[in-house]
């Protein structure tokens, strides 16, 4: 009888080998800090040995020195100094030449001593400068790790969440907190995925029967002989479907654009603006807006289509939100170091500065939530912060002294 061959399992991914929970396994670890006692106490000892090593040696010359160098020399019998500081009495007792002779032995003890003394100063400063210079080196090494670790972390919050950290060496505490935090990065960029993914298909799922919608509400009121209840209904109808259509075709671009820019092409920040200006022009002249400004030239490398919807967005919202007589928008391209900028300004109800960050969270507007407004689906902001984001750029709300907003688009160049 032919046995069944077991079930294949894909093999796990390999584990640390110690058990936190043991109290004894992680001391057997090569932890960081284990690496650093051995490296310090090693650094310290060898220092330690050269630096008696030395002191051995200047001790050794000096005593040499005091030896074969003696402050006076016998001739004949006499005692005659040799130095300038060593007096000896011509004549006098043997206990006073002795006093004497005792007396320029400790004045030579006593500059030997002060020689010894600088040159181990000497040798402790050029010790402490090699010791310096290694300890900061071997630190650098040992700490690395946080630098890998640090430069994924601000290239994760640049909105991309594909970097890993992927360390090796020792299963130490620093290899622990890399892998712990690529399991992190993992599940955010599962969860970040899944969420853009349901907002994706449900606009596309949503878009179809929007459009059938609006194309029998629009063959129903191309019918002239229609009832005026109806037609009124239908317009009603119609509008309330169009609010819908741009509510997913808002949604489809917020998911889109919450992504990484990968390919970028040079966009010039005055074009895009220009044709932002063009699109709005009808329904300012419509208003009574008056639109203004200078637009330099500002390139950047970007998503162009992206970036138009930055600048259309802002300039709805400002010809939208505006005075009713008298009003204007000022739209001004400019270059910085290293950026480009967009700014657009306009004339307004006052808006209080605590507002300014609720501005910006999808389906919000100044005094309203989610519904009660004719002017938009609450996602215009949202879109623009998003897209900006994406471009490694910002953008930033500021109340207008006298009312109105100025927002101001920060771009990479």
């Amino acid at each position: 009888m032919a046995t069944t061959p077991a079930p294949h399992h894909p093999q796990a991914p390999p584990k640390p080998t110690w058990d936190p929970r043991d109290p004894v396994r992680p001391l057997l670890r090569p932890t960081i800090r284990i690496r650093l006692t051995l490296l310090y106490g090693g650094m310290f000892l060898i220092a330690g040995i050269l630096l008696l090593s030395i002191i051995y040696l200047f001790t050794a010359q000096a005593l040499t020195d005091s030896v074969s160098e003696l402050p006076f020399k016998v001739v004949e019998g006499k005692v005659q100094p040799t130095t300038s500081w060593c007096e000896l009495p011509v004549q006098g007792t043997g206990e006073q030449l002795n006093d004497a002779v005792s007396v320029c032995l400790r004045h030579q003890s006593d500059l030997a001593l002060e020689d010894l003394l600088r040159r181990s100063l000497f040798a402790l400063l050029g010790l402490s400068i090699i010791a310096f210079a290694f300890g900061y080196a071997m630190a650098g090494r040992v700490l690395s790790p946080l630098g890998r670790i640090t430069r994924t972390a601000r290239q994760v919050a640049g909105s991309d969440l594909s970097r890993r950290i992927e360390l090796d060496g020792p299963d130490d505490e620093l290899k622990e907190l890399a892998d712990t935090f690529d399991e992190m990065l993992d599940r955010l960029e599962r969860a970040f995925s899944a969420q853009q993914r349901f907002v994706a298909n449900a606009s596309h799922e949503l878009r179809t029967p929007l459009a059938i919608n609006r194309t029998l509400l629009e063959v129903h009121l191309s019918d002239p002989g229609g009832p005026v209840e109806l037609q009124q209904l239908g317009k009603t109808l119609l509008a309330t479907n169009e609010r819908s259509e741009q509510l997913v075709e808002g949604l489809l671009l917020l998911a889109r654009s919450d992504n990484q820019i990968v390919e970028r092409k040079p966009v010039d920040l005055a074009e895009v603006a220009e044709r932002a200006v063009d699109q709005v022009h009808g329904e300012a002249e419509g208003k009574g807006v008056e639109i203004r400004g200078v637009r330099a030239p500002a390139v950047v490398q970007g998503n162009g289509v992206l970036l138009e919807r930055i600048a259309l967005n802002l300039l709805q919202n400002a010809v939208r939100y505006n005075v009713a007589e008298g009003g204007w928008v000022e739209v001004r391209t400019e270059t910085g170091p290293g950026q480009a900028v967009l700014v657009v300004s306009n004339t307004g109800p006052v808006v209080p500065a605590y507002e300014i960050d609720n501005l910006f969270e999808p389906f919000r507007r100044l005094r309203q939530e989610r519904t009660g407004s004719d002017k938009g689906v609450g996602l215009g902001l949202s879109i623009a912060r998003s897209v900006a984001r994406a471009h490694g750029g910002r953008i930033i709300a500021e109340p207008r002294e006298g009312g109105g907003l100025v927002m101001r688009v920060t771009l990479p160049i």
